[in-house]
């Protein structure tokens, strides 16, 4: 295991793009680190500078507490596992697995003793003598897997393994993953676009943007404590409900309601918000049709509605903004019909207009 420090961190290449601006993160050992975001935000650049396989610009990233900014990757003592397999499709599943440690020469005994161990851990004891192209996709990553955490070193780092996959393979070899990092124990760093995977696999998550770390945290620190905006609708699916508005007179007009702002935020920040414009926002599961006490009451016209099985999308209109409601699907509404619902007011959430930043309640 390993601790990692990162400090400064940027990236910027030959033509000027910046990719990554003043990372600072601190990794401890063994912790299971995400990092998410949407395509181009730069997490998969950290992630290779993390590797070796980028050069850092500005900054300085520590192994254990030693400058590694200039070591090669065999140095650092990574394995990484990308997003395409990279299996030998001569090689069968055992020699490549063993690939690695055949090349640092390490006995034959000692080989087939650690093929074993870890194809048991992974469930690939059957198939050891397979090429890659007789495996499925799942098999095919588990290879990979293998291949990385045979080796015994202390960083492991995923960039996007998953996404050649299909969902219930996703699911599958999500909680392979965590399985096989409980046993391991190794520092790991996980790169994904996919919030659903950043959310059951993390120990943290870093969410990024635009090269930028928006939010590090934990996954309910992340869904029940966002910073700002970005993160509220990106981690939860569906995303949160944002409804803007310009406060008047210590209300807001939202869908034809008047909300009565001093029953969320203090009289000292409604104040400062006179006249300025604000976001409300609301997860879609934290609802109740009706009219509840404590919440704010909303009526709004059903235009569709998705019957997931354990719970229904309501997509509702409210004199022009829209919003997607998540009921229980016994209780689904008819299109076409106007409800009412209730957002308690422990629930709301309100953003700054201009900054995008949460307020505090």
């Amino acid at each position: 295991m390993a601790y990692l420090t990162l400090q400064g961190i940027n990236k910027i290449y030959p033509n000027g793009f910046h990719a990554v601006h003043d990372f600072n993160l601190e990794i401890e050992q063994g912790e299971f680190i995400v990092f998410v975001g949407p395509s181009g935000c730069g997490k998969s650049t950290t992630l290779r500078m993390i590797a070796g396989l980028e050069n850092i610009s500005n900054g300085e990233f520590l192994i254990d507490g030693k400058r590694a900014n200039e070591m090669g990757p065999r140095e650092r003592e990574v394995a990484m596992v990308f997003q395409s397999y990279a299996l030998y499709p001569h090689m069968s599943v055992y020699d490549n697995m063993a690939f690695g440690l055949s090349l640092q020469g390490v006995d034959d005994d000692v080989i087939e003793e650690r093929v074993m161990a870890t194809a048991k851990i992974l469930g690939l004891t059957d198939y050891l003598d397979r090429k890659p192209r007789a495996l499925s996709g799942g098999q095919r990553q588990r290879v990979a897997v293998g291949r990385a955490i045979i080796r015994k070193v202390g960083i492991f780092l995923m960039d996007e393994p998953l996404s050649n996959l299909d969902a219930k393979q996703r699911v599958t070899m999500r909680s392979e993953i965590t399985d096989i990092h409980r046993k391991v124990g190794a520092t790991t760093i996980y790169v994904t676009h996919d919030q659903t995977e950043a959310m059951t696999m993390a120990d943290r998550i870093v969410v990024m943007k635009d090269g930028y770390i928006q939010q590090v945290g934990t996954p309910y620190e992340l869904y029940f404590k966002p910073v700002n905006m970005f993160v509220a609708g990106f981690i939860g699916e569906p995303p949160m409900n944002f409804v803007s508005g310009v406060v008047t007179n210590d209300t807001m007009q939202v869908g034809g309601a008047t909300l009565a702002l001093d029953k969320v935020l203090s009289a000292e920040t409604v104040a400062k918000y006179q006249g300025k414009k604000l976001v409300l926002g609301f997860r879609p599961e934290a609802i109740e049709l009706g009219a509840e006490e404590d919440s704010y009451v909303l009526h709004a016209e059903v235009e569709l509605t998705e019957l997931l099985g354990d719970n229904t999308n309501v997509y509702v209109d409210m004199e022009g903004v829209k919003s997607i409601l998540k009921v229980d699907p016994h209780d689904t509404p008819k299109m076409d019909t106007r409800i009412a619902f209730s957002i308690p007011y422990k629930n709301v959430y309100f953003f700054d207009g201009e900054t995008e930043a949460v307020i505090e309640k």
